[in-house]
Protein backbone atom coordinates (compact mmCIF):
# COMPACT_ATOMS: atom_id res chain seq x y z
CA UNK A 1 0.00 0.00 0.00
CA UNK A 2 1.35 3.51 -0.79
CA UNK A 3 2.50 5.88 1.97
CA UNK A 4 2.09 9.09 -0.10
CA UNK A 5 -1.32 10.17 -2.11
CA UNK A 6 -0.63 11.30 -5.19
CA UNK A 7 0.36 15.56 -4.28
CA UNK A 8 -0.99 18.17 -6.04
CA UNK A 9 1.56 20.82 -7.06
CA UNK A 10 -0.67 23.49 -5.22
CA UNK A 11 2.15 26.29 -4.31
CA UNK A 12 4.57 27.61 -6.77
CA UNK A 13 7.79 25.97 -6.37
CA UNK A 14 6.17 22.59 -6.62
CA UNK A 15 4.18 24.09 -10.31
CA UNK A 16 7.24 24.88 -10.85
CA UNK A 17 8.83 21.70 -10.52
CA UNK A 18 5.45 19.41 -11.92
CA UNK A 19 6.41 21.71 -15.13
CA UNK A 20 10.12 21.16 -15.37
CA UNK A 21 9.37 17.37 -15.08
CA UNK A 22 6.47 17.33 -17.48
CA UNK A 23 7.67 19.77 -20.00
CA UNK A 24 11.64 18.78 -20.25
CA UNK A 25 12.44 15.20 -21.58
CA UNK A 26 10.97 12.96 -19.62
CA UNK A 27 7.51 14.74 -21.10
CA UNK A 28 4.39 13.17 -19.94
CA UNK A 29 5.58 9.93 -19.87
CA UNK A 30 5.76 10.28 -16.03
CA UNK A 31 2.10 11.14 -15.29
CA UNK A 32 -0.26 8.64 -14.23
CA UNK A 33 -3.61 8.23 -15.10
CA UNK A 34 -4.83 11.42 -13.00
CA UNK A 35 -2.35 13.95 -14.15
CA UNK A 36 -0.13 13.28 -11.33
CA UNK A 37 3.64 12.46 -11.17
CA UNK A 38 4.16 8.99 -10.83
CA UNK A 39 7.17 6.95 -9.71
CA UNK A 40 9.86 8.60 -8.10
CA UNK A 41 9.22 12.21 -9.09
CA UNK A 42 5.41 12.45 -6.85
CA UNK A 43 7.90 12.39 -3.73
CA UNK A 44 9.96 15.08 -5.23
CA UNK A 45 7.19 17.54 -4.95
CA UNK A 46 7.56 17.04 -1.06
CA UNK A 47 10.10 19.35 -1.33
CA UNK A 48 10.98 21.19 -4.50
CA UNK A 49 14.27 22.95 -4.25
CA UNK A 50 16.06 19.07 -3.89
CA UNK A 51 13.74 17.17 -5.91
CA UNK A 52 14.16 20.01 -8.78
CA UNK A 53 18.14 19.00 -8.02
CA UNK A 54 17.49 15.21 -8.02
CA UNK A 55 15.28 15.31 -11.27
CA UNK A 56 18.09 17.15 -12.95
CA UNK A 57 20.84 15.10 -11.95
CA UNK A 58 18.66 12.21 -13.62
CA UNK A 59 17.86 14.26 -16.57
CA UNK A 60 21.80 14.76 -17.16
CA UNK A 61 22.53 11.08 -16.47
CA UNK A 62 19.23 10.13 -19.18
CA UNK A 63 19.88 12.77 -21.73
CA UNK A 64 23.38 14.40 -21.44
CA UNK A 65 25.46 11.20 -21.00
CA UNK A 66 28.69 9.78 -22.35
CA UNK A 67 27.32 7.01 -21.80
CA UNK A 68 25.64 4.85 -24.82
CA UNK A 69 21.59 4.28 -24.71
CA UNK A 70 21.98 0.45 -24.71
CA UNK A 71 25.12 0.88 -21.66
CA UNK A 72 23.13 3.48 -19.54
CA UNK A 73 19.60 0.53 -19.68
CA UNK A 74 21.80 -2.21 -18.53
CA UNK A 75 23.11 -0.20 -15.63
CA UNK A 76 19.79 1.02 -14.41
CA UNK A 77 18.40 -2.66 -14.82
CA UNK A 78 21.17 -3.98 -12.64
CA UNK A 79 20.82 -1.30 -9.79
CA UNK A 80 16.44 -2.26 -10.41
CA UNK A 81 17.51 -5.77 -10.05
CA UNK A 82 19.93 -5.00 -6.63
CA UNK A 83 17.23 -3.25 -5.18
CA UNK A 84 14.63 -5.32 -6.77
CA UNK A 85 12.90 -2.22 -7.78
CA UNK A 86 9.46 -3.16 -9.70
CA UNK A 87 8.89 0.32 -10.76
CA UNK A 88 12.41 1.02 -12.44
CA UNK A 89 11.97 -2.44 -14.00
CA UNK A 90 8.66 -1.54 -15.36
CA UNK A 91 10.01 1.40 -17.17
CA UNK A 92 13.35 0.82 -18.33
CA UNK A 93 12.82 -2.81 -19.51
CA UNK A 94 10.71 -1.86 -22.54
CA UNK A 95 13.38 0.86 -23.60
CA UNK A 96 15.95 -1.95 -23.00
CA UNK A 97 13.81 -3.89 -25.21
CA UNK A 98 13.08 -0.91 -27.82
CA UNK A 99 16.91 -1.03 -27.76
CA UNK A 100 16.90 -4.52 -29.02
CA UNK A 101 18.27 -6.08 -25.38
CA UNK A 102 16.66 -9.27 -25.47
CA UNK A 103 13.92 -10.92 -22.93
CA UNK A 104 17.14 -13.69 -22.36
CA UNK A 105 19.63 -10.62 -21.52
CA UNK A 106 16.91 -8.75 -19.53
CA UNK A 107 15.91 -12.11 -17.79
CA UNK A 108 19.72 -12.28 -16.91
CA UNK A 109 20.28 -8.95 -15.29
CA UNK A 110 16.59 -9.49 -13.24
CA UNK A 111 17.82 -12.70 -12.27
CA UNK A 112 21.18 -10.94 -11.03
CA UNK A 113 23.59 -12.92 -13.57
CA UNK A 114 25.58 -10.99 -16.43
CA UNK A 115 23.90 -10.70 -19.70
CA UNK A 116 25.59 -12.57 -22.77
CA UNK A 117 26.51 -9.36 -24.68
CA UNK A 118 28.20 -9.22 -27.96
CA UNK A 119 29.76 -5.45 -26.86
CA UNK A 120 32.62 -5.40 -24.64
CA UNK A 121 32.17 -2.23 -23.77
CA UNK A 122 28.51 -2.84 -22.39
CA UNK A 123 29.75 -6.13 -20.81
CA UNK A 124 32.39 -3.53 -18.96
CA UNK A 125 29.51 -1.41 -17.70
CA UNK A 126 27.34 -4.37 -16.33
CA UNK A 127 30.40 -5.81 -14.87
CA UNK A 128 30.96 -2.65 -13.01
CA UNK A 129 27.79 -1.26 -12.23
CA UNK A 130 27.12 -5.26 -10.78
CA UNK A 131 30.20 -4.59 -8.51
CA UNK A 132 29.22 -1.01 -7.30
CA UNK A 133 25.63 -2.91 -6.17
CA UNK A 134 26.87 -5.68 -4.66
CA UNK A 135 30.48 -4.39 -3.17
CA UNK A 136 30.24 -0.81 -3.25
CA UNK A 137 33.44 -0.91 -4.68
CA UNK A 138 35.80 -1.40 -7.55
CA UNK A 139 38.96 -3.18 -7.41
CA UNK A 140 41.72 -2.20 -9.45
CA UNK A 141 40.65 -4.40 -12.24
CA UNK A 142 37.04 -3.47 -12.56
CA UNK A 143 38.06 0.10 -12.44
CA UNK A 144 40.92 -0.42 -15.35
CA UNK A 145 37.48 -2.05 -17.28
CA UNK A 146 36.06 1.64 -18.33
CA UNK A 147 37.55 5.12 -19.11
CA UNK A 148 37.96 6.96 -15.72
CA UNK A 149 35.11 10.03 -17.31
CA UNK A 150 32.50 6.46 -17.82
CA UNK A 151 33.34 5.42 -14.14
CA UNK A 152 32.33 8.90 -12.99
CA UNK A 153 29.02 8.74 -14.90
CA UNK A 154 28.32 5.51 -14.47
CA UNK A 155 29.05 5.33 -10.10
CA UNK A 156 26.85 8.84 -10.44
CA UNK A 157 24.04 6.95 -12.54
CA UNK A 158 24.45 4.04 -10.06
CA UNK A 159 24.11 6.14 -7.07
CA UNK A 160 21.10 8.25 -8.42
CA UNK A 161 18.86 5.05 -8.74
CA UNK A 162 19.85 3.62 -5.59
CA UNK A 163 18.68 6.69 -4.36
CA UNK A 164 15.08 6.25 -6.12
CA UNK A 165 15.31 2.73 -5.61
CA UNK A 166 15.17 3.39 -1.91
CA UNK A 167 12.76 6.54 -2.10
CA UNK A 168 10.40 4.02 -4.33
CA UNK A 169 10.93 1.74 -1.13
CA UNK A 170 10.21 3.95 1.87
CA UNK A 171 7.00 5.73 0.08
CA UNK A 172 5.74 1.86 -1.20
CA UNK A 173 5.21 3.24 -4.65
CA UNK A 174 5.18 -0.02 -6.85
CA UNK A 175 3.68 0.89 -10.50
Amino acid sequence: MPRLPRLTPDDPASRALYDKIVGGPRGTSMLDQEGGLAGPFNAMLLSPAVGDALQELGAAIRYRSALSDRARELAILVVASAWDSAFEQQVHEPIARSLGLTDAQLTAIRSGRPPELGDPAEAAVVRVATALVTGRDLDDEEYALLPESVVFELTTLVGYYSTLALQLRVFRVTG
